[in-house]
C-alpha cells in the first residue's frame, strides 16, 4: 500500500447525500479481484450514457455531460468533496479499489458507512470526517473557484485551504500510522515475520505430527 503524507490535488465536488457503493462501482464490475482496473468505471452508471460492462473499451462511450466528473474543471482531481453518508450500501472493497484506481487519495464528507470508511484506510484512501457547516462553505468555494485545490497534510492533521486558512481533522492514531507507513493488513502481519517464523519453528519442534512429519 502507498504511504500516505502530503495530498496536494483538486477537489471534485460531488454534492449528493448518500451515495452508495453502487453508485460508486456498479455490481456486473464485482467480478475482478484484481484491484486495479476499476477506475474506468467509477461512477459508472452517471458518468456514461450506455450501461457498462466488465472488459469493455470505455474509450468511445458517450460520456455524460451533466455528470461533475465530466466537467473539463475537474479533471485530474485527487480530493473528493462529498455528502453524508457516503459509502452506504453493500460492503463491496471494489468502492475504494475504484476511487484509488482513478486517482482519489481524500474523500472529505461530514459521514462515511462504517464498513467503507474501515476499507479505505486499508486501502491508502484518507477518508476525513469534519463539520457539515464547513462541508457545506467547502462546496461553495470549491464552485466559485476554478482549479480549487487543498492540501492535506496527515501528519499535522490539518487540511490547508487556497488563502492558507487551514481545517483541523481528527484520525485514529492507529490508522494514521498504518496510512503514513503505508500499511495494510498484510504489511502489518510482515512486519512480525521473525517471530512467526520462529514460532512455527517451535511449534514443528513441539508437536511434529501437525506438520505430517513422523516422531
Amino acid at each position: 500500500m502507498r504511504k500516505f503524507t502530503l495530498q496536494s490535488g483538486l477537489v471534485m465536488p460531488l454534492d449528493r447525500a448518500n451515495v452508495d457503493t453502487d453508485f460508486i462501482i456498479p455490481k456486473q464490475f464485482l467480478k475482478s479481484i484484481k484491484r486495479s482496473g476499476f477506475g474506468v468505471n467509477l461512477f459508472d452508471e452517471h458518468r456514461y450514457m450506455d450501461k457498462g460492462e466488465p472488459g469493455r473499451d470505455n474509450s468511445g462511450r458517450p460520456l455524460n455531460p451533466d455528470f461533475v466528473m465530466n466537467k473539463p474543471r475537474y479533471k485530474g482531481a485527487s480530493v473528493l468533496l462529498a455528502r453524508e453518508n457516503f459509502g452506504c450500501g453493500s460492503s463491496r472493497e471494489h468502492a475504494p479499489w475504484a476511487l484509488d484506481d482513478y486517482g482519489f487519495r481524500v474523500i472529505i464528507a461530514p459521514s462515511y458507512a462504517d464498513i467503507f470508511f474501515n476499507n479505505c484506510f486499508k486501502n491508502g484512501i484518507l477518508p476525513i470526517v469534519i463539520d457539515r457547516k464547513i462541508i457545506d462553505e467547502l462546496f461553495v468555494e470549491v464552485e466559485a473557484s476554478n482549479g480549487y485545490s487543498l492540501l492535506v497534510d496527515l501528519e499535522k492533521q490539518l487540511i490547508v485551504k487556497p488563502n492558507g486558512s487551514s481545517i483541523p481533522f481528527a484520525v485514529d492514531s492507529f490508522r494514521k500510522y498504518c496510512l503514513l507507513h503505508g500499511l495494510d493488513d498484510i504489511g502489518l502481519t510482515l512486519q512480525d515475520a521473525g517471530d512467526i517464523k520462529a514460532f512455527e519453528s517451535r511449534w514443528k519442534t513441539a508437536a511434529p505430527w501437525y506438520f505430517g512429519v513422523q516422531a
